[in-house]
């Protein structure tokens, strides 16, 4: 058994029950293999051992009551997982499927990703198996201000810094800072995802979405093509698939699906400027089902989920490039395949790991230009990290400059991801370029505090 293997197995064995956790680490472990011979000091020091341990785990318990005087009790996390390079960073999800190993896992992945970003911030993750869906605006005040009355402890704008994520939007952001400025009496930036009028940035909503397209952009590049005129499949509707369409739109291509846990649309004929904003009133304002889009627009076809597919119809139509941007492990081998039969040049991911180790395979096997999580979609927690830097320095910047400023970052992670995989023998393999290159400058810092 290799280096690697041994300590893949010691996580699974440590880890038990945690399957997400066990997956995420067994992609960057396999990519880091090469790093072993290079560095024996890495070897040495124990730095494979304890990147894959997180510095803390903190678990509480959030009551609350509903509008009708019932109390409820949820689970909330925070996996302070690697400070090496600035603060614990990385976002919160409230969601039913949350549990300790879906946080590790994407507490993990943060650390690769925030590194890459070329900003000081570690990584972390946090949230609670509470559920947003059909809860009125009062219901969600008083959870959120339970959570934060645990959470407040552990985080800080140079210690942890929280952002939103799946399930925690602007209204959920308001209402934990509010209560985390009452608590700690001090306007301070240790949320990022704040509304603009008290300390948030411009363009953070949109930057995960944003960073996807920059980032495919640049892999097309590569092969001296362009985004003009290309097909585009998203999946997703929330804030991360809006902004890929909407961007998208911005550089010529045509995004033709978006859908949700529900089901999804496709539209041959493009979801236009017009189309867009009537998803984005539909999801955003009237928390309406994707399904009301082909009552508004004849043309397109909805398609419900159904769970005896093995395979998602979404990713089975003609189109050059892919954009998944619901969740983890959505792209399963089939769909990898299919898409593939249906002439996807690249695969840029809005989400974290949705595509599972048997679809990944699929599309380094048939050399299609694959953008993985980790460097993707690193847009979101990019311009986090700008919006602590302008809460820090006490300014606003535009939209332009903070626009600018992500696409110059997202070239760089893809500058770093390409020319490590050159490096290393793989030219073109951005899972293993972009997993060295996060891994490195990590690795290096750890390695000179000593062990600690």
């Amino acid at each position: 058994m290799s280096f690697v293997n041994d300590v893949i197995a010691r996580v699974k064995e440590k880890n038990p029950a945690e399957p997400e956790f066990h997956q995420a680490v067994e992609e960057v472990m396999e990519s880091l293999e090469p790093t072993i011979e290079k560095h024996p000091e890495f070897v040495k020091a124990g730095i494979y051992d304890r990147i894959v341990e997180p510095d803390r785990t903190i678990l509480f318990r959030v009551p609350w009551m509903d509008d009708k005087g019932n109390v409820h009790v949820n689970k909330g996390f925070r996996v302070q997982f690697n400070n090496a390079i600035g603060p614990y960073k990385g976002g919160l999800r409230f969601h039913p499927s949350v549990n300790l190993g879906i946080i590790k896992f994407l507490g993990f992945e943060q650390i690769f990703k925030n590194s890459l970003t070329t900003l000081p911030m570690g990584g972390g993750k946090g949230g609670s198996d509470f559920d947003p869906k059909g809860k009125s605006d009062n219901e969600v005040m008083r959870f959120c201000q339970a959570f934060m009355r645990e959470l407040f402890r552990y985080v800080g704008p140079d210690v942890d810094v929280p952002a939103g994520g799946i399930g925690v939007g602007g209204r959920e952001i308001g209402f934990l800072y509010g209560d985390y400025k009452k608590l700690r009496n001090e306007h301070t930036g240790v949320l990022t995802g704040k509304g603009i009028e008290w300390g948030g940035s411009l363009i953070r909503p949109q930057a995960t979405g944003y960073g996807s397209v920059y980032f495919a952009a640049e892999m097309l590049q590569v092969k001296g093509e362009s985004m003009e005129g290309k097909t585009a499949l998203v999946s997703g509707s929330g804030n991360v698939a809006q902004y890929t369409v909407e961007k998208l739109l911005n550089l010529g291509a045509k995004p033709v699906t978006v859908s949700d846990s529900s089901g999804y649309i496709y539209d041959e004929e493009g979801i236009d400027r017009d189309k867009l904003a009537f998803v984005m009133d539909l999801k955003n304002i009237r928390r309406g089902r994707i399904k009301e889009y082909v009552t508004e627009y004849k043309n397109a076809v909805y398609t419900p989920i159904d769970s005896s597919r093995d395979y998602n119809p979404l990713w089975n139509h003609k189109a050059d490039l892919a954009f998944p941007s619901a969740t983890q492990n959505e792209i399963n081998e089939k769909d990898a395949q299919n898409l593939v039969n249906n002439g996807i040049k690249a695969v840029s991911e809005g989400a974290n790991m949705p595509t599972t180790p048997e679809g990944v395979k699929v599309f380094m096997d048939n050399n299609i230009m694959y953008g993985l999580g980790k460097a993707a979609n690193a847009g979101g927690v990019s311009v986090s990290g700008l919006e602590m830097s302008q809460n820090s320095m006490r300014l606003s910047w535009s939209s332009e400059e903070v626009d600018n400023r992500l696409k110059g970052i997202m070239q760089s992670i893809h500058k770093a991801a390409y020319e490590t995989s050159e490096s290393y023998g793989h030219p073109g393999n951005y899972p293993m370029g972009a997993n060295i290159a996060g891994f490195l400058k990590v690795a290096k810092s750890m390695l000179a505090y000593g062990i600690v």
